[in-house]
Parts: structure tokens; C-alpha cells; sequence
């Protein structure tokens, strides 16, 4: 008799023992739930379980039903910023998770240079792990996983800041919700979910890819390698689904490298991963990026085309770009060591746009329009409420071209937000372009600090 139950069991997916009220892994003690939201707990129970939720910042008791196929949710009214707190959760057994933050909580993902951490020899980590401790800043690193359909649970655990979680966590990211937990005073968790050598597409869920023409031509020229996946879906479904029902702010994102091989389709793909966790999310998250950085790809121009779809992103509303060309010691190195600045750059247009603080110097100055006088183009910026500055004695990376497409070195006077440009070889200008190189570093900036972003006044084709 026994041996027949075990197999009804088993034939209805539950089997004694197993049907205890569980939670996946992002649901658990020294997590960090997004402040004044309506936050999402689930997780899995015996078919028409009643279950029991209390949360100790108001003590209300709460109830639900687990569905016929042994699932429960429930959503809780987060109070503001502050903690800790408990839950307890209670139906044929009782779960308790405790020293819970209430905050604001960040999905920091991309590829290598978003998982670049203090086990990588980082300078920057080194000096911060003798004052790291924080136990306002949480973390929960997910680790490589894929898969070919989307998944409800994924591998990790929450953790508080200290000298040894950091080592292995995200150094971007780190110094992204560091400047967030000091200038906001509010709890902060950061999810990392990270691979490096990953194109966009394996961020994106496969039907976003495959049933549009131009990105399924776009991902099959992809290589295979080993070492990381290429195929449209498998870090989406197994490292981003999971997540979803887990209320966030937004997100940041440092990727771009691994899309080389089609750079001139970048700005759809990353528009429709933008759009497809939006979506899975069912909120307009506020998506802060960084623009890949100069490093010698080849003779082609894969890493100056990323950067200028990249930028054509900025179009997408709620949306964000860092440019660290500045931050580039060696071209040879396809990671920049500097992540400090790369994470309060970040966290720059997160406490401006989405937290809405005042006299922050976030934006990098960025072309806008070009005026020909003769043998002179004049062109104006934005976000240079200062003027714009030269770091040196002539300007690195700047050219004109005529209508014959031959560019050469220009020199430029600047007046406020104008430059001035022109060369001695080029009598009737009709083009400018600035850092258009893949390891072309530039020396004009604004007053404020921040790099002139990339730009090309042009529509030419260029090799990819």
C-alpha cells in the first residue's frame, strides 16, 4: 500500500515530505525589499494549503490559498525605508525569515566588466575591504546559469556587506548602491546577475529575438565559444525570470563587448531587452548603462559602432549612459580597472533622475548640432552648463572631412558649449567626427568633469 501511495504521489508531482511551504531563493533572511511598493511573495505548498503571512512592521495577518498545482502568492504594502524586520510565514510548517531591510533594490547585470569584482586584483576593492562593513547594503550574486525555457527559481542567497562577500561581488555595483546607501541614508540591495563575454541576446527572451527578422539574421552571427552562452534566451531564462516577481527600482548595465560581431544591430537588440524586462517586471524601470569603453577590437570599427547604438538608446525614455573614456589607462585591456567611478557615475543619474536630488553633474556633454561657415564648422553640446574644456595643448581624436570623406586631425577653439573646428586641409568642411575610433581616447570635457561623449556628424557607411 505504501508503495502504490509513493506512486500516486510522485504522479501528482508531490511526494510526503515534499510539501512543506518553500520560498525561492531571492525570498529569504537579510534581503532587502523595495520601500512603499506592493512587494510579490510566492513560492510553492500543497494544493489548497492555507498559509499564513505576518510582517512585523505592522503585525496584520495575512492569508492564501495555494492553487491547484501547489503554488501560493501573496502581495504586502511595504512600509518606507528601514528595518530589520520579520516575516513569518506559517502553513502546515512555519518560515521565518528575518533581519529583512526595507530600501531601494538595484538588478546590476551585464557581462565581464559588470562582474568584475575585488578577486580580480581591483585596486579600488582592495582599499575598501578594511571599512567595507555595511549592514545597509545587502547583496545577492546569482550565479552562471542558463537555461532553454524560463525558470521560477535561481541559486543565490542575501548577504550584508562585508570584507569577504565583497571580494566576490560586483565592484560597479558595489560602488553603485555605496554612493546610493550614502547620499539616499536608505537601505540598499544590489542583485547581481553577470557573465561575462555574453552578447545582449542571451539577456533577451528568445521569441524577442527569433520573430524579428533583423535580430535573428543579427544573432546567427554570433560565434560559439566556449566559456559563455550565445543563444537568445539562456541567461534571460535562467537568471533574470526567476527575479521577476521580485519588485526592484531599476536597473544598471555594463555590456556591449560581446556584440561586436553584429555591432550595427546593438541599439534594437538592447532596445528590446529593455522593453522585455519592462515588461516582465510590468514597470517602466529607470535602466542606467555604461557605454563600453576604447580597447583595440581590430581593424574594423565593431567597438566604435556599439558605442554609437549605444547611444541611439538614449532615445528609449528612462534611460541613462555613462561614457568613461576617461577612465581608460590601457587600450589593450577590454577591462578598465577603474570601477569607482564607473559605479558613482552611475549612481549620478539614478540620485538625479530617479530620486530626483538636485545640482548633480550626471550627463556628459553630447553633440547636437553642426554649422558651416566657410572653412569652419561650428558645433554645439548639451550638458555642458559650464563650457566645454581642453585637457592638453590640442584636441586627440578630432577630425574633418570634406565632401571628398577624407578625414584629418582638426584643431578647435572652444566657446562655452561650441567648439569651432577646422584643418588647414579641408576648405569646404562638410563632417566632424570626435573618439570615432575603437581605442580612440579623447581630451575635451566639460568644466564640471565629465567626457565629451562620442559622436560623428556624418551618416557615412563604415566597416564593420
Amino acid at each position: 500500500m505504501r508503495k502504490l501511495c509513493l506512486l500516486v504521489f510522485a504522479a501528482l508531482g508531490v511526494l510526503p515530505g515534499e510539501a512543506n511551504v518553500r520560498l525561492p531563493h531571492v525570498l529569504s533572511s537579510n534581503m532587502v525589499l523595495q520601500q512603499r511598493s506592493q512587494a510579490d511573495l510566492w513560492g510553492w505548498c500543497e494544493p489548497g494549503e492555507k498559509i499564513r503571512i505576518v510582517a512585523s512592521w505592522n503585525s496584520k495577518v495575512d492569508s492564501v490559498q495555494g492553487s491547484r498545482d501547489g503554488r501560493w502568492k501573496m502581495t504586502l504594502a511595504t512600509p518606507a525605508a528601514g528595518g530589520p524586520y520579520t516575516i513569518t510565514i506559517k502553513g502546515e510548517n512555519t518560515v521565518v525569515l528575518d533581519n529583512i531591510l526595507v530600501g531601494e533594490v538595484w538588478v546590476c547585470s551585464g557581462q565581464s566588466n559588470m562582474e568584475m569584482c575585488g578577486n580580480w586584483g581591483l585596486p579600488d576593492i582592495k582599499a575598501e575591504l578594511p571599512t567595507c562593513n555595511n549592514p545597509n547594503l545587502r547583496f545577492f550574486r546569482i550565479p552562471r546559469t542558463t537555461s532553454t525555457s524560463p525558470q521560477d527559481d535561481c541559486p543565490g542567497k542575501w548577504t550584508p556587506c562585508d570584507s569577504n562577500e565583497l571580494k566576490s561581488f560586483s565592484a560597479a555595483a558595489y560602488f553603485f548602491g555605496k554612493k546610493l546607501n550614502k547620499d539616499l541614508n536608505v537601505p540598499i540591495g544590489l542583485i547581481e546577475a553577470a557573465w561575462g563575454g555574453t552578447p545582449a541576446e542571451v539577456w533577451t527572451p528568445e521569441h524577442m529575438v527569433t520573430g524579428d527578422p533583423v535580430l535573428r539574421i543579427a544573432a546567427e552571427k554570433l560565434q560559439p565559444a566556449n566559456g559563455w552562452p550565445y543563444l537568445p534566451g539562456y541567461c534571460y531564462n535562467g537568471m533574470i525570470a526567476p527575479i521577476t516577481p521580485f519588485r526592484i527600482a531599476g536597473a544598471i548595465w555594463y555590456q556591449g563587448e560581446g556584440n561586436t560581431a553584429n555591432a550595427d544591430t546593438y541599439s534594437k537588440i538592447f532596445t528590446a531587452m529593455i522593453a522585455s524586462w519592462r515588461s516582465a517586471w510590468n514597470e517602466p524601470l529607470p535602466f542606467y548603462y555604461v557605454q563600453i569603453a576604447p580597447f583595440t577590437y581590430g581593424a574594423n570599427n565593431q567597438g566604435t559602432l556599439v558605442r554609437e547604438q549605444q547611444a541611439k538608446t538614449m532615445n528609449l525614455e528612462n534611460t541613462g549612459m555613462v561614457v568613461v573614456s576617461d577612465l581608460v589607462t590601457d587600450t589593450t585591456d577590454i577591462h578598465p580597472k577603474n570601477k569607482h567611478d564607473v559605479g558613482y557615475r552611475l549612481a549620478g543619474w539614478a540620485l538625479a533622475e530617479t530620486y530626483h536630488q538636485p545640482g548633480i553633474t550626471y550627463k556628459n556633454p553630447t553633440y547636437q548640432t553642426m554649422e558651416i561657415k566657410g572653412d569652419k564648422a561650428t558645433l554645439t553640446f548639451t550638458d555642458a552648463p559650464g563650457g566645454l574644456v581642453l585637457k592638453g595643448s590640442e584636441p586627440r581624436e578630432l577630425v574633418i572631412a570634406g565632401e571628398d570623406h577624407v578625414f584629418y586631425p582638426a584643431k578647435a577653439k572652444i566657446e562655452g558649449n561650441k567648439l569651432i573646428v577646422s584643418a588647414p586641409a579641408v576648405k569646404k568642411p562638410v563632417a566632424v567626427r570626435y573618439q570615432f575610433d575603437n581605442a580612440g581616447i579623447g581630451n575635451i570635457a566639460c568644466k564640471e568633469g565629465l567626457p565629451l561623449a562620442p559622436f560623428r556628424t556624418d551618416d557615412w557607411p563604415v566597416t564593420l
